[in-house]
């Protein structure tokens, strides 16, 4: 299969991560859509990351939407979210607070990326990385609880701790100006420990 999307992207990232974890093969096909969208328009009518094309040639968009699909591809035992009751709930928490960090996040670069200087408004970049830093402060939290642990507690990783080091990897890269290494310290010490993971070190943040 291939997955269409970058590794700056935290929505391809998690989905590259995750079909590692899940020993899933595919091939990324590296596309920075705002240069190339030609690449994604023809599977994805959203002409959005990530895209997974399958080996039969079935489309899949949305990060949540593939992951909950290659999930069952992989089989109960080895999903990264629990099928049901109160193990999947708290899961599909921690990773909703994850994915809305990336999109806070992301908001607020875009602010300045796609405004020219004269119409960039600080109060909206202020405003998201407010609640970017509110979801990061929670999954810290979460770090500190575990301790040594998986932040749902889980025998092993979970699609919450795959997305939770998206998201803090992601605002440190995109957002440095928050210095969210030294604010999130447990969170930071977390991040290190997954990124060093083969499976995350095979889709790498851009440097």
């Amino acid at each position: 299969m291939k997955l269409i999307g970058n590794y700056l992207s935290p929505f391809a990232r998690r989905v590259a991560i995750s079909l590692n974890e899940l020993g899933i093969a595919h091939e990324m096909e590296n596309v920075m859509v705002s240069k190339n969208p030609e690449a994604v328009s023809g599977h994805n009518p959203l002409i959005r990351i990530p895209t997974l094309i399958l080996d039969d040639g079935e489309v899949l968009v949305e990060s949540f939407a593939i992951l909950d699909a290659i999930d069952e591809m992989a089989g109960a035992e080895k999903a990264l979210v629990p099928a049901s009751g109160a193990d999947r709930r708290r899961i599909l928490k921690i990773t909703a607070i994850a994915l809305g960090t990336m999109d806070k996040t992301q908001w607020a670069a875009y602010e300045v990326t796609f405004h020219p200087a004269e119409k960039v408004h600080q109060p909206w970049i202020d405003k998201n990385e407010n609640q970017a830093c509110g979801g990061l402060a929670y999954l810290n939290e979460l770090v500190e609880k575990a301790g040594d642990g998986w932040l749902g507690r889980t025998d092993n990783i979970s699609q919450a701790d795959i997305s939770a080091v998206v998201a803090f990897s992601f605002a440190r890269k995109i957002r440095p100006n928050l210095g969210v290494e030294k604010r999130f310290p447990a969170l930071a010490a977390f991040a290190e420990r997954c990124e060093a993971r083969e499976t995350f070190r095979k889709a790498p943040v851009p440097g």
